[in-house]
């Protein structure tokens, strides 16, 4: 039987990852290689039954495009970032009127907030022009492309918005976030209920700065990462435990634990 393009791709990066002398460090860049393409397996079984996010606060949301970064399949399942299913139910209860996503990728908290909270404006910010294809695309798909305003680069003098609306910002940019969210530069910081996604492997000492810059107009709270197997489809116990764990896995690289942190 002929191979997958994706296969035959996955093959051509190990071969050239493995040249070389053996090493530790070139093991594990091509463990992280095919762990990959056994989750993009696993995606595309798992889509080849349905694009519909199949439970978490998203539930019932259509996922028909790729993910921008990270892993496709926990966002199907709904087991994607589980540790925020809390504060994600509290964002999406509150009469916020402006929700802003800076980093918002192909749009998974943009357009499944803008499907919970039909009274806000959704305005969903990336810097990268195919993210904000896809997050168009899937906010089309799910009926909301009149209320989630995607757009490119989010300056300070953009939170002045948080002044006149009540907003919540949730934030992912991959350690930009330390230049960025600076209530010196940005009062209206002050007055927003905020999720960042602290970059500590990237910066260390990000977490604690952060944490150290709002705790005087908020009330701050880290949230580090869980697992959902219970999220697993029924027909997963067929699969070895590697593939059980591959559905899970967010393809991270390194810790990345939020800080949710609400305006006093």
């Amino acid at each position: 039987m002929a191979s997958s393009p994706l296969t035959e791709a996955a093959t051509k990066g190990l071969r050239r990852l493995m040249e070389g002398e053996p090493s530790a460090a070139r093991l594990n860049r091509a463990l992280r290689h095919l762990a990959k393409w056994r989750s993009a397996v696993l995606a595309n079984t798992l889509a080849g039954q349905g694009n519909t996010v199949l439970a978490g606060p998203f539930a019932g949301m259509d996922y028909s495009v790729r993910a921008a970064e990270g892993a496709r399949v926990p966002r199907l399942l709904g087991s994607y970032e589980a540790s925020l299913e809390p504060v994600i139910e509290t964002i999406a209860a509150r009469p916020y009127e402006a929700v802003i996503d800076i980093g918002c990728a192909e749009g998974y908290y943009a357009v499944g907030l803008a499907r919970r909270m039909p009274q806000a404006r959704v305005l969903a910010r990336d810097i990268s022009d195919q993210a904000q294809r896809l997050c168009r695309k899937l906010a089309e798909a799910n009926g909301v492309s009149g209320r989630v305003e995607v757009g490119g680069l989010w300056t300070h003098t953009d939170f002045a918005l948080c002044d006149t609306a009540r907003s919540v910002i949730l934030c992912d940019i991959e350690g930009a976030e330390d230049e960025l969210l600076d209530p010196v530069a940005a009062p209206g910081l002050t007055r927003a209920d905020i999720l960042v996604e602290v970059h500590e492997g990237m910066q260390p000492g990000l977490l604690a700065r952060l944490t150290d810059r709002f705790a005087p107009t908020h009330v701050v709270t880290r949230i580090d990462r869980s697992l959902r197997p219970d999220r697993l489809p029924a027909w997963a116990e067929r699969l070895s435990d590697l593939d059980r764990l591959l559905f899970l896995w967010e393809w991270r690289a390194s810790p990345t634990p939020w800080l949710w942190m609400e305006a006093r």
